[in-house]
């Protein structure tokens, strides 16, 4: 039997080369994947890098620490406090100090293009011994209004765009904006991006003490640190060797850059997994099924069942070894180019590269041979069941039956989908809004739909050529039979199409339809008719322009600021949520909130406003939050809030988010008041402390509907991995198929149709199975989108499907020009040969 299989592969090489492809690639993929996943298991280890010189660091605790009865429990603090007075006087005591103090600002050059300059952090310039910053040009800053700046050394002179010494650079602090001199530069650093003043300066424009350096004995300045806080119940932390890293600026960033990296890559190599196992079943379950011919000739002469399994298990076995360890070789070569495209798009951090992990290849390797052997299990347990009376009928053409067992794997798979939609729908309609139900949920409805082909194949072929079965002419007559006859043909080949069509329009129409639905309820809510936010995330607006905003006549302003509270469920869970800090009357001047219960009026320095995603969610409920700066308080639910797209966060008062700055100002005009005038007061308010003033409809369409770069640079890498995979999948079946069927194309040329005719009538069949699978790729993607939309609704969003139909279209029709190129030229290639040599020839 051995060498029956080897010279079976010898004479059906295009059909196991076919295999040898969709298997290695698939294998390639998922090694691929699986190395740039492993390799954001572990962020690289650093040291000190702020404070690397510092031998003491002394600052106020930035993490909530909460014993619970599995352990304590740790959040990051929104808001940190200063480090108390009493605690710097006195480590005074101790030795000499550095008072560190770190305050947003941002700089341009003067007579530049308006705009809100580069963001930077603003320091004493006394600090910046204990720190990485050494001057590489002019002088330390002496008098208020020098500046020492951080210039990297390809702006170090004129033509690189950059700052130098001598310059007059317009800088926006707390304070406002003034113009400054450059006296000195200092090297960039990757952490951050420093402004240094002078130390009485930098007090006069950030008060509180946010570190302290103590050039002293640790033992002795966390003796003094106990004494000096003892009663007071803050948190001071005394930070020496690895331990002053946790005073850089973001230390987390690293293991924070991972995680979103790790979520992405999960999402891709699942998907990719997903993929290449669909596709490869798929291959393989067709290529055993081209051969039914071959085996009735086999059960006629005397082959047993047991040996025909025992054979096409075999050749599954010699081919998918050898390819899945291609594949390997694949992802080991492809993986460190995926990384590099990463960092060089920003998805990934600059210091991401594949490590020397080696178990995502054996992971791959295995998947692929396992992927393999399933691939055959189905067709080969049905070919041995041909008994020989049957053997040529069966293998004249597909019947369309489908075995019990497919019947209810297709049944159980497509009620899985659409019961969890049901269900998410009845318990939790947000969960239909994250990204992991939306790309999972219609991987169950493929395939439920590509294991009901045979079924829907027929039907689907007569819906799309009706309208060219009745054109003058045999060929559409001629393409319909083709493709509704051979339905293991037809599924094969609209597998692709019809997984391609699904991932396109469920990803792409899904976010889409998000990102409208947020712009619909930011724009429902906000009823401002100017809208200031401080740029980055931890941005501050000037004081002088909230002072002059609040003083404009018939305007009605709000300032709120960012902070978060903290609260503790069931007992163990220490659950963090966004809030912001707002006075009640004048936020009902330019909002409207979404809410269930309650009265957002209701609000004052004993309540709170928290929406349906708390446990705690009844009004009059007393509940125990930590707010931003580690306080322990028990505050009253005044209102609860709709939990919409999951924007609807937490208010509570500015009494209660202390050491949280402005960041945000909404205006409107109040009813009978000159809108010109509030305007023109509004811009030149901004204009004179460099603030830039949006409009409602500016705002919109600068945070909404757009996704964060690394989102859309995320799922182009999901979907192009995707995509480029089965678009060759789609071109190796039809390869494949074709060259199977050159008797029948021969049979063709001698009934009397012209070459022309012939690859006419290939490209109608390519172009039909195209249609088919496209149609039930549209058929599970309407599915997810009408889920959607019925989760919006259910959470009180009026939002619009949005379908991609440029972008589906653009792969509908690579889609269609690659099958009819795949399937032209092998065509094209048997027709050179006489076609009396290939009469009666079927495989």
């Amino acid at each position: 039997m051995l060498m029956l299989t080897l010279q079976g592969m010898r004479a059906r090489w295009i059909t196991f080369t076919g295999s040898f492809v969709a298997l290695a690639l698939g294998v390639g993929l998922i090694a691929a994947t699986g190395l740039a996943l492993a390799a954001t298991f572990q962020a690289p280890h650093r040291g000190p890098e702020r404070f690397a010189a510092a031998p003491v660091v002394v600052r106020a605790t930035d993490t909530l620490r909460v014993s619970t009865p599995i352990g304590e429990r740790t959040q990051r603090l929104a808001d940190p406090r200063a480090v108390p007075a009493e605690v710097a006087a006195e480590l005074a005591r101790l030795g000499r100090t550095v008072e560190d103090r770190t305050f947003p600002v941002s700089y341009a050059s003067v007579g530049g293009e308006d705009g809100e300059g580069a963001a930077a952090a603003g320091h004493p310039w006394s600090v910046a011994a204990a720190t990485p910053y050494r001057l590489t040009d002019g002088r330390a800053p002496r008098t208020p209004g020098e500046v020492v700046v951080a210039v990297a050394a390809r702006e170090r002179d004129r033509s690189g765009g950059g700052v130098a010494v001598g310059d007059r650079v317009r800088v926006v602090t707390p304070a406002g904006a003034d113009s400054r001199t450059v006296v000195g530069t200092v090297a960039a650093t990757d952490f951050e991006t420093a402004v240094f003043f002078t130390d009485a300066e930098a007090a006069q424009l950030s008060p509180r003490i946010d570190a302290l350096v103590v050039h002293a004995d640790a033992t002795a300045v966390r003796k003094a640190v106990q004494n000096a806080v003892r009663g007071t119940g803050s948190g001071i932390d005394v930070l020496t060797g690895d331990e002053r890293r946790r005073a850089d600026p973001d230390p987390d960033r690293d293991s924070e850059a991972l995680v979103s990296v790790n979520a992405l890559l999960g999402t891709a190599a699942g998907i990719t997994c997903f993929v290449s196992v669909f596709v490869v079943a798929s291959t393989f379950a067709f290529a055993v099924a081209q051969r039914r011919r071959e085996f009735g000739l086999l059960r006629t002469a005397g082959a047993t069942a047991r040996q025909i399994r025992r054979t096409v298990f075999t050749e599954a076995v010699l081919v998918a070894v050898p390819a899945s360890a291609a594949g390997c070789l694949l992802g080991a070569v492809g993986a460190p180019p995926l990384a590099a495209w990463m960092v060089d798009s920003g998805v990934a951090p600059s210091w991401f590269a594949i490590g020397d992990q080696t178990w995502p290849l054996h992971t791959a390797f295995w998947t692929g041979l396992c992927v393999a052997m399933a691939g055959v299990l189905t067709s080969s347990w049905r070919a041995g069941r041909i008994k020989p009376t049957e053997a040529l009928r069966e293998a004249a053409l597909d019947n369309g039956t489908m075995p019990p067992s497919r019947w209810l794997l297709g049944a159980l798979l497509l009620l899985a989908g659409l019961g969890l939609l049901v269900w998410s729908l009845a318990t939790d309609p947000g969960e239909a809004l994250k990204r992991k139900t939306y790309i999972t949920r219609p991987m169950l409805l493929i395939v439920g739909f590509a294991l009901y082909a045979p079924v829907l194949v027929p039907p689907l072929v007569r819906l799309v050529t009706w309208l060219p079965a009745r054109l003058p002419g045999a060929t559409g007559l001629l393409a319909r039979e083709n493709a509704a006859t051979g339905v293991r043909r037809t599924a094969a080949v609209a597998a692709p199409v019809l997984i391609t069509v699904a991932l396109a329009a469920s990803l792409l129409g899904t976010t889409a339809t998000i990102n409208e639905a947020k712009a619909a309820e930011a724009a429902t809510q906000t009823t401002a008719d100017y809208v200031v936010a401080a740029p980055g995330e931890k941005g501050v607006l000037p004081a002088p322009f909230v002072t002059r905003a609040r003083s404009i006549p018939g305007a009605a302003v709000s300032a709120s600021r960012s902070t978060a509270v903290t609260v503790l469920e069931e007992g163990v869970a220490l659950v963090r949520s966004e809030a912001r800090a707002v006075d009640p009357a004048a936020l009902a001047a330019v909002s409207r909130l979404p809410v269930a219960s309650g009265r957002v009026a209701d609000l004052d320095d004993g309540g709170i406003v928290v929406n349906e995603e708390w446990l705690t969610r009844t009004v009059g409920q007393r509940v125990r939050v930590w707010l931003g700066d580690g306080r322990e308080v028990t505050l009253r639910i005044v209102a609860v809030l709709r939990t919409g797209t999951g924007g609807n966060g937490v208010y509570v008062t500015p009494r209660n988010a202390p050491g949280a700055p402005v960041d945000r100002v909404d205006v409107a005009v109040r009813d009978g008041a000159d809108a010109s005038a509030v305007d023109a007061a509004l811009r030149e308010a901004g204009a004179a402390t460099r603030t830039t003033v949006l409009t409602k409809d500016e705002w919109l369409a600068r945070s909404h509907p757009r996704s964060s770069e690394s989102t859309r640079l995320g799922l182009l890498l999901i979907l192009g991995i995707a995509l480029l995979y089965t678009g060759i999948a789609l071109a190796n079946t039809l390869v494949m198929a074709t060259s199977d069927r050159v008797g029948d194309l021969a049979v063709l040329r001698l009934t009397g149709a012209t070459k022309p005719q012939v690859l006419r009538l290939v490209a109608a069949e390519a172009l039909v199975v195209v249609a088919v699978g496209s149609l039930l790729g549209a058929a599970v993607a309407g599915l997810n989108l009408l889920g959607l939309r019925g989760a919006l609704a259910l959470l009180s969003v009026r939002s619009p499907l949005v379908v991609p139909w440029g972008g589906l279209g653009a792969m509908v029709a690579a889609s269609a020009v690659l099958a009819v190129v795949a399937a032209v030229v092998p065509a094209l290639t048997a027709l050179r040969t006489r076609p009396v040599e290939h009469a009666g020839t079927r495989e």
